[in-house]
């Protein structure tokens, strides 16, 4: 009650790219208490919950792609280990009693969907939606490309429009508030339009930056970094957004500091 008197509508905990099993634990604790801090009335995933390296065109860039029996305990093991991650992520919106939760498919999620296409028998059991049990859990989903608009901000996971400037080119792509993963750095743009403010939010990622994790990189520097955001709707679709990162797996919410180490 108390923050519907200060005309706060609903209160949103928003995550970027988690990459499970590759997800840095540290930070996935920081979240998870952040939840049972805030108990938000809305739980936004950005997508790449998962690495879903089992179904991934790119190992077999270079090589003959091997016979299915082969590929399918890989990928049984992925199925396992993202599940295992969603469930820490949801035991701590269980306790926060949060029951608007919505997942936004990003495209290493999307390799799943992929892979069931090429194997259409396998519909039932590999594809996306299925194999995380988004039903069961009680995620409304949104798939690969799709926006969910929430009062005036927008959301989604982030593969359009890159560069070094990836927030601007979205505001001046989209010419709408927008918010999403899949870059891993944080970033804000603003643009002023004539019918009022506007903002872009790329919010970072949660996955294990070790360079021992991103051997793809090739030993390249990143600009990564971790975070999620809270997100306060008010009346009339009107929104504040607080990013918060997380460093070395420590963070601090409403005064209080969260060691995910411990």
């Amino acid at each position: 009650m108390g923050r519907k008197k200060k005309g706060v509508v609903k209160r949103a905990i928003v995550t970027p790219d988690k990459h499970f099993p590759l997800a840095d634990i540290p930070a996935i604790n920081c979240v998870k208490r952040a939840i049972e801090i805030v108990k938000p009335d809305i739980y936004v995933d950005l997508g790449d919950v998962g690495e879903w390296h089992g179904s991934s065109h790119w190992q077999w860039r270079k090589k003959k792609r091997p016979p299915l029996e082969y590929q399918l305990p890989f990928i049984d093991d992925d199925v396992v280990e993202v599940n295992k991650g969603m469930d820490m992520i949801d035991e701590s919106l269980d306790k926060a009693n949060c029951k608007e939760r919505y997942m936004i498919e990003g495209n290493h999620d999307d390799w799943m969907n992929r892979f069931v296409e090429e194997h259409p028998y396998l519909e039932e059991r590999y594809r996306f939606e299925k194999c995380v049990k988004l039903k069961e859990r009680g995620y409304t989903y949104y798939p690969m490309g799709k926006f969910l608009k929430i009062g005036k901000l927008v959301m989604y996971h982030g593969h359009h429009f890159a560069g070094i400037q990836h927030t601007r080119n979205h505001l001046m792509r989209l010419g709408c508030n927008i918010m999403y993963g899949h870059h891993h750095d944080i970033q804000q743009s603003s643009v002023t339009h004539i019918d009022g403010q506007k903002s872009a939010w790329s919010l970072g990622c949660l996955k294990d930056m070790s360079a021992e994790q991103n051997s793809w990189l090739g030993g390249r520097q990143h600009n990564w970094s971790h975070a999620f955001a809270i997100v306060d709707f008010f009346n009339g679709g009107l929104f504040t957004v607080h990013v918060i990162q997380i460093i070395n797996g420590m963070t601090s919410l409403w005064g209080e500091v969260i060691d995910g180490n411990k």
